[in-house]
């Protein structure tokens, strides 16, 4: 709900309603609580709410529950206890403008990159790859930009790892150390990326990120909603394609500052996965989008069980937060609630740790940033409940907002436009033409000195007077003829260098040209 000074109704408390300050809903936040303590829920107010504000969201359902969003929702006996208990009157139940997205083209619109805008970094953490391998998946990267090949799907990867596999002698001078046991490794990743379904989101049409900042005519907002119940059995591919998603938000959109209101609001569910087996120079690639993207109008929601499960560098950005119930049965689980109470300005009316443990399904610990951006002090509330469904929606419900989407048969149809694996190949090819030619024109030459060899015992002694007069005439002509044979030679020599040079900076020219360029991240800077 939407106060008349644009405050975010989220949450009441003792003291009456909580609000988020839409001016510092960019200043990212955290939805953390056990399984079963209402996370999702309290997801599905903050981005119900954002969306009647006019922002839209991004989110990844991991059971279909979220889809209900889309539709209006209903009163029930736990809807009328909080009107009661909040004080509100008639409220108006209605859902939110809703498309939805699928990574395997299955409950929504296709999500694709290309496997040049993932970049090395995302889809070496993506197949699991050692330091080694990782670099030598640099190097192929690099030769790829530099050459100016698009690396769109998984065919051009493999083309490359030929390539690079074929000339391994020439870039080890230049790159590095590239050997045949790292590219078999990637090979082998590669094939273990395929049989996970990766044909399906690398490729064209990639997704444009744009299209998640669409609103609806009234104003209101339009969520994106991932459904990841399949993406999830995979965490790795599920957290590396929001992260990529995220990145390329970053690479995309133009610095705005402090506004009014977020241009995109992106929940990232499941947040721990992001940082499980990640290494610390990834990380800390990550704390930097973090921390930066919000100058450019987005704010970062992470959706975790613990706020242990984030780094410390990255959850020190998350400034709006949101503590369901933790349980705590073991020493290790007590010193995560404690670790999670040390998050919030403590309030004197109760011990954090204590209510922690004490809250209810529905309640929690809620601390925004006030509009200076200080936090404020945590308060114990009762989330506020959805004007939607809760729960999910029929498969019809789903086709129908599919098919009434404004980008409906946008991503439907794959395209392969000519790329590395096409470019490589016509290389091959024109090598393999061009061998048999070299072959024959060595025959030729081997035979032409034969046979000079043999003219030569034959033609002796004519030989010998042919090269008597020509030193006698070249004697006879002197410095005339000299002069006139150094002068047409030296021009020659002037017209060929200026050809060479033309040629020289016009190769060089169109390198620079197509050369590409990567983000902090690794995709590609558009």
């Amino acid at each position: 709900m939407i106060t008349n000074d644009g405050q975010l109704y989220i949450a009441h408390g003792s003291n009456g309603p909580i609000y988020l300050c839409s001016k510092m809903a960019n200043r990212h936040g955290l939805i953390a609580g056990a399984t079963g303590t209402g996370k999702t829920v309290t997801l599905q107010v903050m981005a119900e709410t954002f969306s009647q504000a006019g922002v839209p969201c991004f989110m990844a359902d991991m059971k279909g529950d979220l889809s209900g969003i889309s539709q209006t929702g209903q009163m029930s006996g736990f809807i009328e206890k909080r009107c009661a208990e909040f004080g509100i009157e008639n409220p108006q139940f209605n859902g939110s403008p809703v498309c939805f997205y699928d990574v395997f083209g299955e409950q929504g619109h296709p999500m694709r990159t290309t496997i040049s805008n993932m970049g090395p970094e995302l889809l070496a953490r993506l197949m699991e790859l050692n330091e080694v391998q990782a670099g030598v998946l640099t190097i192929l990267f690099k030769v790829a930009d530099e050459r100016g090949l698009l690396l769109l799907d998984l065919k051009d990867l493999r083309s490359m790892l030929t390539y690079i596999a074929d000339h391994a002698s020439d870039l080890t001078k230049k790159y590095g150390n590239v050997s045949s046991a790292s590219v078999g490794a990637i090979q082998r990743a590669l094939l273990a990326l395929e049989n996970q379904g990766a044909d399906k989101f690398f490729g064209e049409p990639e997704f444009d990120i744009m299209d998640l900042l669409q609103c609806r005519a009234d104003g209101k907002g339009v969520m994106s909603v991932l459904a990841a119940d399949k993406l999830m059995l995979n965490p790795k591919l599920y957290s590396t394609f929001l992260l990529w998603l995220l990145s390329d938000l970053y690479v995309r959109l133009p610095e705005v500052g402090d506004q009014k209101l977020p241009r995109l609001v992106f929940f990232f569910d499941e947040a721990h996965t992001l940082f499980t087996d990640t290494p610390k120079s990834l990380v800390d690639k990550i704390e930097q989008v973090v921390r930066l993207i919000r100058s450019k109008g987005v704010g970062v929601y992470f959706v975790t069980q613990n706020p242990t499960d984030i780094p410390d560098s990255v959850l020190a950005q998350l400034g709006n937060r949101v503590q369901h119930a933790l349980r705590a049965f073991t020493p290790k689980e007590q010193k995560n609630v404690k670790a999670a109470a040390e998050t919030f300005r403590a309030n004197p009316d109760f011990k954090t740790e204590d209510a922690i443990m004490e809250l209810g399904t529905g309640e929690a610990l809620v601390s925004f940033l006030d509009e200076k951006g200080t936090p404020n002090i945590v308060e114990r509330a009762k989330i506020l409940f959805p004007l939607s469904q809760i729960g999910a929606i029929t498969d019809v419900q789903r086709d129908q907002i599919v098919k009434s989407s404004r980008i409906f048969g946008k991503y439907d149809t794959m395209i392969d436009r000519e790329s590395a694996f096409e470019v490589l190949l016509a290389e091959s090819e024109e090598a393999a033409l061009q061998l048999p030619q070299e072959e024959e024109s060595e025959g030729k030459k081997s035979a032409s000195s034969g046979e000079a060899k043999s003219g030569r015992k034959k033609k002796g002694f004519f030989s010998k007077i042919i090269s008597a007069i020509i030193t006698s005439v070249t004697a006879a002509l002197g410095t005339y003829v000299a002069n006139t044979v150094t002068g047409s030679k030296s021009r020659s020599k002037d017209s060929i260098g200026k050809k060479v040079t033309k040629t020289a900076v016009s190769t060089a020219t169109r390198t620079a040209t197509r050369e590409l360029t990567r983000s902090i991240l690794g995709n590609l800077a558009k």
